[in-house]
């Protein structure tokens, strides 16, 4: 295992490219499995959570290449064996291997997901189109049972919006018979790369990015060639720590449009942000206004953006209030902050935050994958070095960071955990 360490206090400049969307790349790989013939999806991020779809596709008997940022999947000999536990308990989703297979072999056994732990993550809408579909879904022994004679269209209407419960259930419908609509669907933009990549495979999908998506079943899906979409997390990250510490920073391979409410948000503080067709320039600025955030699904502000927001708000000269209405236990990364002389306080749903601080360097864990981006933001914020654990988090989200942060001017290296930092780790 490894730490982070940051020499905080360099202003960052120059341009940093953006890799594929990590939440396209989870949905899209799993989708694979509904073809006859190979698929190759361009784009993909350096993360782990590619690596363990990539084990559990072969686990299940297809063949997998994958090369630099490109994977190819021949799904022809999949058969549907049951994932119980192991990886699939490392990456949150992983229910995406129960639409796939369910709509492949009408079939499937699957373990409760891992990933991240943001309090409660229900499944209970996914189940619900499941069932709508024709599969009766159990609970035995901590993994989720599928079965299915047949799959039939139904109309199903979410009764929240999940971004999680709209691509499953679309995944299970493309092979169902009859037509599918699936109302009070989620928007995203990591959605409509999914049903593209499902469209190029003989899929018929109208409707999404709308909050109605309406899906004509077919027999056989066949092989094709996509690329991902980028990923508007990592580049909204990039674009919060190049308002915190940039003195001129071109985020390239983006797609603005897709950033809308984070732009409004940083221009509200003070900030110069320039678009273009595929990049965000972000100046560098001081005495910066405070703003408030809420939290709202897409297109509202990510709630996969509020943690590293609320680090660079510390910056701001007033109070800021950020409030999470996705996820209330977001807030782990708080209590980290405070060690590096953050003057934030909780209350329920909310974060107070009071600045302008100066940030100090401090030994701090990352307890997700957006908490780590926190951090690492503070710790470029900071005087002094930072050395940030629970990098396994972060390596689910973030390709090559060190490299894109140093390519931007700052000094930032992992380095081996000592045997007493590792029995620390494992009694906290």
């Amino acid at each position: 295992m490894e730490k982070l360490k940051i020499a905080g206090g360099y202003p960052l400049r120059g341009t940093v490219r953006i890799s594929g969307a990590k939440n396209s790349a989870v949905a899209l790989i799993p989708a694979t499995i509904l073809a006859e013939s190979p698929v190759t999806i361009e784009g993909l991020p350096h993360i782990s959570d590619v690596e363990i779809l990539k084990d559990l596709l072969e686990e299940i008997g297809g063949k997998v290449q994958l090369s630099e940022e490109e994977m190819t999947i021949d799904p022809s000999k999949m058969i549907s064996m049951p994932l119980p536990n192991g990886k699939v308990k490392r990456l949150r989703a992983s229910y995406y291997l129960m639409g796939a297979m369910l709509g492949r072999f009408k079939k499937a056994v699957i373990g409760l997901p891992g990933g991240c732990h943001l309090g409660p993550r229900p499944i209970d809408q996914h189940i619900k189109g499941f069932e709508a579909l024709g599969a009766s879904v159990t609970n035995e022994q901590g993994a989720i049972y599928l079965r299915a004679d047949e799959l039939r269209g139904a109309r199903i209407y979410l009764d929240v919006v999940s971004v999680g419960a709209t691509i499953n259930i679309m995944l299970a419908a493309v092979r169902a018979k009859g037509r599918t609509i699936i109302e009070n669907a989620a928007k995203e933009p990591e959605i409509i790369d999914v049903a593209t990549l499902l469209t190029n495979m003989g899929a018929k999908i109208k409707g999404a990015g709308t909050d109605v998506i309406r899906i004509d079943g077919v027999e056989s899906l066949h092989g094709c060639r996509h690329t991902i979409i980028p990923d508007r997390i990592e580049a909204g990250t990039y674009m919060i720590l190049a308002a915190a510490v940039g003195d001129g920073v071109l985020i390239d391979n983006v797609i603005p449009q897709h950033l809308e409410s984070l732009i409004a948000k940083l221009r509200e503080t003070g900030l110069q942000i320039e678009t273009g067709d595929d990049q965000v320039f972000v100046s560098g600025g001081s005495n910066l206004k405070t703003v408030d955030i809420k939290t709202l699904v897409y297109p509202g502000f990510p709630t996969d953006l509020q943690q590293p927001f609320t680090t660079f708000l510390t910056k701001a000269t007033g109070s800021s209030v950020v409030t999470d209405t996705i996820y209330g236990a977001r807030f782990k990364h708080i209590d980290e902050l405070r060690r590096m002389n953050a003057n934030i306080k909780v209350e329920g749903r909310s974060a107070i935050i009071n600045g302008p601080v100066q940030l100090q360097g401090a030994k701090v864990k990352a307890s997700d994958l957006r908490a780590g981006a926190a951090l690492f933001i503070a710790g470029l914020m900071a005087e002094g070095i930072t050395e940030v654990t629970g990098l396994e988090h972060i390596d689910r989200g973030y390709s090559n960071l060190v490299e894109k942060l140093n390519g931007l001017g700052a000094t930032v290296w992992r380095e081996a955990l000592t045997q007493e930092e590792l029995e620390h780790l494992k009694n906290t």
